[in-house]
């Protein structure tokens, strides 16, 4: 099932049969138009498959000059293969819309991919990117470090949006405050894998003061965490204010630093205003000092660790460009109305007759089974 389009500057790739229909006839009733539109089958994002047929698609789409926006749309999907995916379509580096139903999107944006919660928003949001991004971006994205990501907040809001930010891009992800019942942390003294932490917690602060007043917990875990040779991310959220430490730069600082000369790559979110008590530009010039990469917003550190995790590794058989502009035919088994649609557009088709056993009869066909078992 198809509708009749234009050529254009988007592909579309769907685990979604009226998903691709409902989003392809909008493209083409905006006005803009499709490169390619590939059908996957409504299961290829379940665990058991693994996304094979999506994964080929989106390497193809992104060796594909013709496609400017890659579009992905799916039936509800496994949450790993959901990431397996997104980390494959972030890496050809073009502009990337999503719209997995019921997977839970960690914002409007994450680097270079745009999340949709609707198909007329997803078909929406490619063709504005389809006319309105640089060609300049249209390269493959450059990965840098390598290593887990390890945060520690004090804040727990900031940290829950970091887990949710990070739960869509990364395989796995471990944390005191679970989104999802396989992301509990067995032991809160240990890390394991991606590990976020929220040191507010009552686990943390009782019999001590609150880690936006005293870093000193704080301090040991960073530095257990830069003893750790795994470790690529060490993520820190700094919280000023009224009722906070006076100054919390000064207090990390030196184990910044240590954790930077590990080569460790640290990222500080900084919270406040240019009327705090602690000066925030202050705050900021310390931390940028010990070699800190530092953001005003949870956002904004998510995005910067997503475009440089490492490229997943292709599980898939690669295809060549070449299969887009090569003549295609159809086999068509079955249903003779197929076959004649592909042959109405000036497509190549052979037709196969076939028919169901004992010709659909339910009764006929529980009475084969039975004969079948007993053979």
């Amino acid at each position: 099932f198809a509708n009749r389009v234009r050529r254009g500057r988007i592909g579309l790739v769907a685990a979604s049969g009226t998903g691709l229909q409902a989003v392809s006839s909008e493209i083409h009733n905006l006005g803009s138009g499709l490169s390619q539109a590939i059908g996957t089958g409504g299961r290829d994002l379940k665990a058991e498959v693994g996304a094979i047929t999506a994964l080929q698609a989106v390497e193809l789409l992104g060796k594909d000059p013709a496609t400017r926006v890659i579009v992905l749309v799916s039936k509800p999907p496994s949450p790993k293969v959901a990431t397996q995916l997104l980390l494959a379509a972030q890496a050809t580096g073009k502009q990337i819309v999503v719209n997995f139903i019921g997977f839970p999107p960690p914002g409007h944006k994450v680097g270079n991919i745009h999340f949709a919660t609707s198909l007329v928003e997803t078909a929406e949001l490619a063709v504005h990117l389809a006319t309105t991004v640089e060609t300049s971006l249209l390269s493959p994205m450059r990965r840098t470090v390598e290593g887990y990501v390890r945060g520690l907040f004090s804040g727990g809001t900031l940290a829950y949006e970091t887990v949710l930010g990070l739960t869509a891009v990364l395989d796995q992800l471990y944390t005191n405050i679970p989104i999802r019942p396989d992301q509990k942390l067995d032991d809160l003294t240990r890390s394991q894998g991606h590990t976020i932490i929220d040191m507010g917690e009552d686990e943390f602060t009782q019999g001590r003061l609150h880690p936006m007043m005293d870093n000193d917990l704080r301090l040991r875990r960073l530095r257990q965490e830069t003893a750790d040779p795994e470790v690529g991310f060490i993520l820190l959220d700094v919280v000023l204010g009224e009722g906070a430490h006076p100054n919390p730069a000064a207090e990390l600082r030196p184990a910044i630093a240590e954790a930077v000369q590990a080569g460790k790559k640290v990222i500080t979110i900084v919270v406040g205003t240019d009327e705090d008590p602690q000066d925030l530009n202050g705050q900021i010039e310390q931390l940028a000092a010990a070699g800190a990469t530092v953001f005003s917003s949870t956002n904004e550190a998510v995005d910067y660790i997503f475009n440089r995790l490492p490229a997943p590794e292709s599980s898939v058989p690669p295809v060549s460009p070449a299969a887009f502009g090569g003549s295609l035919a159809a086999i068509n088994v079955g249903l003779e109305s197929f076959y004649e649609s592909i042959k109405g557009q000036g497509g190549t088709a052979v037709q196969v007759e076939w028919r169901p056993p004992a010709g659909g009869n339910e009764k006929l066909m529980a009475i084969l089974a039975k004969m079948k078992q007993k053979d």
